[in-house]
């Protein structure tokens, strides 16, 4: 029998990949399934961005790219950065990536070994913990709490923090709350990141436009006293519909008080994914570019449905749901149902049809909640509550 290193049996996954399996093999057998487990939008991606794709393959654009990306798709980012947080970054520190996750496998692959900490939101995106058990390194939860609106703690953070703590990962908007950290809370985490100075941060800003009433995001590169030590993870899958491309960028500081951490993740994409094909790179530009009318019109369908789940969930017996203020997630508490999260979601998709995630799935302080991605069209969202409904009152 081959041997392979112990990490490996240390990784995680994605669950919401497995229901995804599970309903469409359950739709392939004849069922019909409602998927509010995904976390995709459901809309297509705008023809300008595709027919910049085509033309790009027309012209020739055949070959490999540079590691770091295109200086074009860096120039973008540098530009639409500007564009929403107001701070200029040198394309020098842009790295296109394929997809968001790259980001994440760096930047914890880069700080993480046995005997150090990393710090990360539970409930939370699942390849947070997932990396860092693979690295030997320890993960220690950020709790996301209900009753703070699903925003991080800055002074549980901060009271978390060790010697030994070398990455702390921060996500607002968040999955798979849709929770949004004021802007206060976020300039109380940074003053107090001061006393640290031995910790670097990855904020994971990929729903960054994806805030309804009135809330706003607030980008940590704002604040300049953490530049030097902040790695800032977005793109175009969520913004632009764009998931099944794999495309995404990062920011990273290039110091060397950073330790040139952005030279590092070069020679990781050396050595691993080597460059992002340029036809893809092509469209990105087109997306950042372009008009971004579809991206409106698709912020209103999802505060439509928004709405109308948190209002659907609030009628269900057993269950509350907090109003969601940012990305396209509601996270119901169901503990009033008496039914294990996961015990849940598994008896939806196999009796209603309807596909959720657990809480469990994203953390072990996720018990008692499941994942709605309201990423679907409001007849189905609608079908799929009354679905609920009706298991829940036989």
């Amino acid at each position: 029998m081959l041997q392979t290193i112990d990490a490996f049996d240390r990784i995680g996954e994605e669950n919401a990949f497995a229901v995804l399996a599970r309903a469409t093999a359950l739709a392939q057998s004849g069922k019909d399934v409602i998927n509010l487990g995904i976390g995709q939008p459901d809309f297509r991606t705008p023809d300008h961005i595709v027919e910049a794709a085509i033309k790009a393959l027309r012209d020739g654009h055949h070959g490999y790219t540079p590691a770091t990306g295109l200086l074009a798709t860096r120039e973008a980012v540098a530009r639409r950065t500007l564009t929403t947080t107001g701070i200029e970054v040198s394309p020098e520190t842009v790295m296109i990536m394929p997809g968001g996750k790259p980001t994440m496998f760096a930047a914890i692959l880069m700080f993480g070994a046995p005997g150090v900490d990393i710090l990360y939101p539970d409930p939370g995106f699942p390849i947070y913990r997932s990396m860092i058990e693979f690295t030997g390194a320890r993960p220690v939860p950020v709790p996301i709490r209900e009753e703070n609106g699903f925003a991080f703690s800055a002074d549980e953070t901060l009271s978390l923090i060790t010697p030994a703590t070398r990455l702390l990962i921060l996500n607002s908007p968040a999955n798979p709350t849709g929770g949004v950290t004021p802007r206060a809370e976020i300039e109380k985490l940074v003053k107090g990141l001061e006393r640290h100075p031995h910790v670097a941060i990855m904020s994971d800003e990929i729903y960054d436009v994806m805030t309804y009433d009135g809330e706003e995001h607030t980008s940590l590169l704002r604040f300049p006293e953490i530049r030097d030590r902040l790695i800032v993870l977005n793109g175009w899958s969520k913004t632009w519909a764009m998931t099944g491309w794999r495309m995404g960028w990062s920011i990273w500081p290039n110091s060397a008080e950073s330790g040139y951490l952005y030279d590092k993740v070069r020679k990781l994409a050396v050595n691993c994914w080597s460059c992002v094909n340029a036809p893809s790179q092509f469209a990105g530009i087109a997306a950042i570019d372009g008009p971004q009318d579809e991206v409106a019109t698709m912020m209103k369908a999802f505060d439509r449905r928004r709405k109308i789940v948190v209002e659907g969930l609030n009628g269900l017996p057993g269950v509350s749901c907090i109003t969601p203020k940012g990305a396209f997630y509601a996270f119901p508490n169901v503990s009033g149902t008496g039914w294990p999260a996961k015990k849940l979601a598994n008896a939806l998709l196999d009796e209603t049809g309807v596909a959720l995630i657990s809480g469990p799935d994203f953390g072990v302080l996720g018990e008692g909640y499941l994942r709605l991605s309201y990423a679907n069209s409001e007849e189905n969202i609608l079908r799929a509550l009354e679905r609920m409904h009706a298991f829940l009152v036989k």
